[in-house]
Formats: C-alpha cells, structure tokens, sequence
C-alpha cells in the first residue's frame, strides 16, 4: 500500500511551478529579442550569439551547470558584487531560475528564429513604406503573424526547462525542501530508495507531460489553419 506524504509531493511541484513560471516570463522577454537579432543576415558577430544561444542544447547540462557555477559563484567576480548586497544566485530559488531559463533558452529561439526568418519581405518592406519602424513592425506585424509559433517554442522551452536537472543539479545545489524541483525530487526518492515516491511524482509528470503534448497539437493545428 502507497504511504506517501502530502507535503514531499506538494512542495517540488509548487517549486517547479513558480520556477517555470519566471523562466517563461524570462523567456518572452529576453529570448523574443534574442530570435529577433539572430534572424538579422547582416548581424554582426551572429556566430558568436548563435552559439552561446545554442550551446546549452549540445552541451552536457551538468557541464553547463558547472561553467554558470564557476560565473556565477560566491567567489567569481559576478556573485561576488550580488553577494555584496547579500544575493545569493547559487543554491537559492534565483539558480533554479536560471538553470531552467538556460535549458529552455534554445528551444525558445531557435524555432522563434526560423519563423521570424520565413516571413515574407514583401509584407516588411510595405509596413517600412507606410512609415512604420523596424521595432513597430515587428511587434504589431510580425509577432501577431507568427504568435502561434511563438507559443509552440514558449511551451516546448518550458517543458524543456520542467524536466531540467543537470544545470539544477549544479546551481540549485538540490537542497531538500528548499531547491528540490519535481525532477530533483524524483532523483532524490530513487536514490533514497523510496520508489513509490518518486512513482507518484513521476505520475504527475506524465500528466503534465501529457497536457505538454496536447496544447502543442492544438497550436501547431492553429498554425497551419493561419498559413
């Protein structure tokens, strides 16, 4: 029979929650602009940005992890002016947002990207003619356009960032009951031996997982209908 405590369960899933939930705020804000540069041709040093944007998707999770702990710990020079003014980053509810906006970062501008890249010039350059700017085109024409490619790379990004535990693992420093995220939590309850735990949140998992799944075929449908 399943004895499980409420609040080993309750606990990770609010973490992840509110995790995801600033990382997607962080994701629209800083990966939007991010696809945006990265669709320009004459972009210069593109490799470079292209590449950092990317590498979080090629790179082992816990070597990133370990190189953003190396960036951004008590001793590197940015901890270091955060810790001035008592912020930690690492092992705190701020390195778990940032391990999972890493995660998620790709995923959110690349596909962004080639969208943003596939809009017809011939409608950019008519919003250029009417005196409309390159930002105002591309927040009232283009965005609008492709917003259901947006929310595709919204939701797998955030998908990608919930199951994240490489990065998390090293930033978040998986501290029970307090940095312990639903994937942390399922290593935890696997490593300790307390498998009907880890089967109850794995449970949870595969239904978000699966809520995942069909709002994407929702909005990929949508997106076709509009093409």
């Amino acid at each position: 029979m399943i004895d499980i405590e409420f609040e080993y369960i309750w606990h990770p899933l609010l973490l992840s929650a509110k995790t995801i939930g600033v990382s997607v705020v962080l994701l629209l804000l800083i990966g939007t602009p991010l696809a945006y540069f990265l669709a320009k041709e004459k972009l210069k040093f593109k490799w470079l940005l292209d590449t950092i944007v990317t590498l979080p998707l090629i790179f082992p999770p816990i070597a990133v992890g370990f190189f953003l702990l190396l960036l951004l710990g008590r001793n590197s020079f940015i901890g270091s002016f955060f810790q001035s003014f008592d912020i930690s980053i690492i092992f705190s509810f701020t390195g778990l947002v940032i391990a999972s906006f890493i995660a998620g970062l790709p995923l959110m501008v690349k596909p962004l990207q080639a969208s943003i890249e596939q809009f017809p010039t011939q409608i950019k350059e008519a919003s250029f003619l009417s005196g409309k700017s390159e930002l105002k085109t591309f927040l009232f024409i283009v965005l609008p356009t492709i917003k259901s490619s947006l929310f595709v790379a919204l939701l797998i990004s955030a998908a990608r960032a919930l199951g994240e535990v490489g990065i998390t693992l090293v930033l978040g420093g998986n501290i029970v009951g307090k940095t312990d995220t639903i994937s942390l939590a399922i290593y935890n309850a696997v490593f300790d031996g307390e498998y009907d735990l880890a089967l109850a949140l794995s449970a949870i998992l595969v239904v978000i997982s699966l809520i995942f799944f069909i709002s994407l075929n929702i909005l990929q449908k949508k997106g076709k209908k509009i093409i």
